[in-house]
């Protein structure tokens, strides 16, 4: 399993892209978004949602929600790789004429399935929009991704209680398991690392993966049983994943680089300085 060299490229194109207009925006969620990418770009490039690219509001559409928002930027840079956003609406981010901003906003795009940026309240929706889905007997499934920290807020409990009650086998939720949060390491914080255990005791479909691995993730996602239960995917990350200096390191959860730290990002990137004036 693995990446093929023509996703390798994209997805590197997708964090230089990110990386460029999070810093002449002057700030962003980069090691968040960047821990996501392969995930959401899954999501999106290998057809596993179902959506009418000329109708983004069709009933039975597939619904994804980005519950920890802040890798909002990610997001809107595969709907850009997809054409289902414009290259100005992109590049506008956090300028005067900003057309979206750090998180994903139903205001800004007509894509985006939910507003959201305060953490724990994605999955509390997604099990929402799930039941209606359910009453209105349509085949559409909803995609909800968490970060590992958010799981501290207790709004995530009480869906994931309620959510097997329900029978919501068209509710994925999708972990971004990168082991960190805002200051430091999960583990430092809340000293939890049996995701699993928890899940299953709820009620849940459990599995587990590699999140950067397209072909491991995508199968996974592929192979979710339909036996009335909704489904938790907890997929292994590297927080800041593909830059050395940002990879697995606490500090770069809200930063830009100074100057010594942007020549790492300039040449793992492959950026030119014209790029960022």
């Amino acid at each position: 399993m693995g990446n093929s060299a023509k996703e390798q490229q994209e997805l590197k194109e997708l964090r230089k892209l990110i990386f460029i207009t999070g810093y002449k925006g002057g700030m962003a969620h980069l090691a968040s978004c960047y821990s996501s990418l392969e995930m959401i770009y899954t999501l999106y490039r290998k057809g596993i949602l179902r959506l009418d690219r000329k109708d983004p509001k069709w009933n039975d559409r597939d619904r994804f929600i980005l519950s920890k928002g802040h890798a909002g930027l990610a997001l809107y840079g595969v709907l850009l790789q997809e054409g289902l956003i414009t290259e100005e609406m992109y590049k506008s981010y956090l300028t005067d004429d900003s057309a979206i901003g750090g998180e994903p906003c139903m205001r800004d795009c007509e894509w985006i399935e939910a507003t959201t940026g305060s953490l724990g309240h994605g999955l509390p929706m997604s099990v929402g929009i799930a039941m209606a889905l359910k009453m209105n007997h349509s085949e559409a499934k909803v995609y909800c991704m968490l970060g590992d920290g958010e799981l501290e807020e207790g709004t995530v409990w009480e869906a994931a209680m309620s959510a097997p009650s329900f029978g919501l086998e068209n509710l994925v939720a999708i972990l971004d398991c990168n082991d960190i949060q805002k200051m430091d390491l999960v583990k430092n914080t809340i000293g939890m690392d049996n995701w699993a255990e928890k899940w299953t005791a709820f009620g849940w479909n459990v599995f587990e993966t590699d999140g950067h691995d397209i072909e491991a993730f995508e199968k996974t996602i592929r192979e979710i049983p339909q036996n009335g239960k909704p489904t938790f995917v907890i997929a292994h990350t590297t927080k800041g994943k593909g830059v050395s200096i940002m990879e697995n390191n606490p500090n770069w959860h809200f930063r830009l680089p100074g100057r010594k730290e942007l020549k790492v990002f300039k040449a793992e990137l492959e950026i030119d300085d014209s790029e960022l004036e």
